[in-house]
């Protein structure tokens, strides 16, 4: 009979490969214990492969966890996380959760309400300069022109108080000339009340309202101006301006203390010509914004000016003059 044509005999099957390792400790590399076998390594390459086992975390039993580092399922080399340095958890810690105490509490607040009023304090300032710098060029030579006119009238006083001094101190009969210093400074005061008579040098300004234009406020510019350039006295047709006349603006017309005031409207100042006239006249002032609303206006100078409208003096219920 051929070979070829021989029934097919069924090979056994070949046993299944064992996993490596001992067969009490399954998955172990499969390492002999005994001498001589042909598997075995060589003693010094044993020592050496149990110094890696160390590292690595093998020769652990069943049940022990592998040991950190390189072990089962983490590739060699792999860097390790980097833990967060203990100085930033330690300042975390401190700054949260907040902890505040009564005093800390008390501090902020004071802090605060400083800050505050420095903050408007800075802003007041701020604000000042701000309208100093976006104010008109005429605007600024009416300021300037009335600080001049105010230092002026300064010195003028203290060279007078002090001329009063000197002559009390030079003086053989001081309670003499201390009583004529009284009746001068009564006459002044009684000057300035509206309670007696005036007349010197001055200006006298003419406002024509044809159309009926002219308001309270229009007059009060007038009067605000001429105090600012050293009137001494003022007078709006027959009422003695003093330092509480008010203006109101009333039934198309215009009423100072009490009094109804008709046009034409004539201001009388006494007071240095040279200093009122052109305070009246300068760029923005009261005479070209009253000619603007088409009044006409005009300034004089009289050799003597009289303001003879008197005011009543008002007698005090409690107060009495001492001796």
């Amino acid at each position: 009979m051929d070979p070829r044509e021989q029934p097919h005999e069924k090979q056994p099957a070949a046993p299944e490969p064992r996993p490596p390792g001992r067969p009490d400790e399954p998955g172990r590399p499969d390492r002999p214990d005994e001498p001589g076998h042909p598997d075995e390594p060589d003693r010094s390459d044993r020592a050496g492969e149990g110094a890696g086992a160390a590292g690595t975390g093998e020769g652990a039993g069943p049940g022990r966890p592998a040991a950190s580092g390189a072990g089962a399922g983490e590739a060699p080399g792999a860097a390790r996380p980097a833990a967060a340095p203990a100085g930033a958890r330690a300042l975390a810690s401190a700054l949260w959760p907040p902890r505040a105490t009564r005093s800390q509490l008390l501090a902020a607040s004071l802090l605060f309400v400083l800050g505050l009023g420095l903050a408007i304090q800075v802003r007041a300032t701020g604000g000042e300069d701000s309208a100093l710098r976006t104010a008109r060029p005429e605007d600024l030579v009416r300021i300037l022109s009335d600080l001049e006119d105010h230092t002026a009238r300064l010195q003028d006083e203290r060279a007078g108080l002090l001329a009063q001094r000197s002559e009390l101190e030079s003086s053989s009969d001081q309670a003499e000339e201390a009583r004529r210093q009284t009746e001068r400074r009564t006459r002044e005061l009684g000057v300035l009340a509206g309670t007696v008579t005036a007349e010197g040098e001055g200006i006298v300004l003419h406002i024509g309202d044809r159309l009926g234009v002219v308001g309270a406020d229009m007059l009060l510019d007038a009067v605000q101006e001429l105090r600012a350039a050293g009137a001494e006295a003022i007078q709006v047709n027959d009422v003695r301006v003093v330092a509480e006349t008010s203006f109101v603006d009333e039934n198309g017309g215009v009423v100072a203390d009490g009094h109804r005031l008709s046009a034409p409207y004539e201001l009388r100042a006494i007071g240095r010509p040279r200093d009122l006239e052109p305070a009246l006249n300068i760029p923005g002032g009261v005479v070209q914004s009253l000619e603007n609303q088409q009044v006409s206006v005009s300034v004089d100078r009289p050799e003597k000016v009289t303001v003879d409208a008197l005011r009543a003096a008002d007698q005090p219920d409690y107060a009495q003059s001492s001796p």
